[in-house]
């Protein structure tokens, strides 16, 4: 933006590599584990093979932020969804200056608070350095910039009657469509990721993470159980005991290679359910491509 009344650093909008950012939150059960939670199971049958040609990647096997599963074939890139966003905000923006209201400016990009991908604390935590210090929290940066995000973005003082920015969004809209975290997709992930949690080795890896827990004094059935308790839901309060909590959490994870049986056993859900719903997905892939492509246009122009 060239106007002096933008100077306002925007946030660098850091959408999971899922591409959709949900309502992020701080702890390590937010946006990399929510799904959604109506409607049918869109699952293939047990059984059926995966021909989707979707497949689970694991870079570093000892860092789940750098694991892929094969659902985010179908979902927005990184960098396409922060294209698409930066270059809808400009369109809106130069509408918004065009229809009287200079003073308007996009509200800033919710940065990165816990996981960094779409596996990264999909099942829970994972660094043992970072839970020494922060225990099931994210790193004391991240909270303050995800805080002080909402904070700038909360009041419009350019007094602009919501019928304008929503005609300046619909015009956006035909030119840079925004990327579509669709239905089905996340469906599919949501499904799988609650699912994945009954499978039979999945369930057994529970089981003897719990027993290791209890070993060391914690009475946890499930590792989201540490991870979600209510003593260590303070944004801004990071206990002794959470840490001491976090530090058994990992070593019990690393010694039954908790996060890998998880993922396994999702990954292979999802590759069913891609498989079952291959021409829908691909119709979705491709739409995301377009609306990319039409941003990359706007942008260079």
């Amino acid at each position: 933006m060239s106007n002096s009344k933008k100077s306002t650093a925007k946030i660098a909008i850091p959408v999971l590599v899922a591409g959709a950012v949900a309502a992020l939150t701080v702890h390590a059960s937010s946006a990399n584990t929510q799904g959604h939670d109506d409607g049918p199971s869109v699952a293939a049958e047990p059984g059926k093979p995966a021909q989707s040609g979707a497949k689970p990647f694991m870079g570093d096997p000892a860092d789940p932020a750098t694991w892929r599963l094969p659902i985010e074939e179908y979902l927005p890139t990184k960098s396409a969804a922060r294209l698409i966003a930066t270059t809808r905000d400009s369109l809106i923006d130069t509408c918004m200056d065009k229809a009287g209201y200079p003073d308007w400016v996009p509200a800033p990009d919710l940065p990165e608070v816990g996981g960094t991908t779409l596996v990264d604390w999909r099942y829970g935590i994972h660094d043992a350095e970072l839970a020494a210090k922060r225990g099931y929290h994210p790193r004391a940066g991240q909270q303050e910039a995800y805080d002080a995000a909402l904070e700038a973005g909360a009041v419009d003082e350019s007094g602009a009657d919501d019928s304008v920015l929503q005609n300046c969004t619909q015009q956006a809209d035909g030119t840079v469509p925004a990327a579509q975290p669709d239905g089905l997709a996340q469906q599919i992930s949501g499904d799988a990721f609650k699912d994945s949690a009954k499978a039979p080795a999945v369930v057994d890896v529970f089981a003897k993470w719990s027993s290791c827990m209890a070993d060391k004094g914690y009475s946890y059935k499930k590792p989201m159980d540490a991870n979600d308790d209510p003593a260590f839901s303070d944004p801004r309060r990071v206990s002794d005991q959470e840490i001491a909590t976090a530090e058994a959490d990992i070593t019990c994870r690393d010694k039954f290679s908790v996060a890998q049986t998880w993922f396994d056993a999702e990954a292979a859900l999802q590759q069913k359910a891609i498989a079952a719903n291959k021409t829908a997905l691909d119709e979705l892939k491709d739409d995301n491509k377009e609306a990319a492509a039409k941003a990359a246009a706007v942008a260079h122009s």
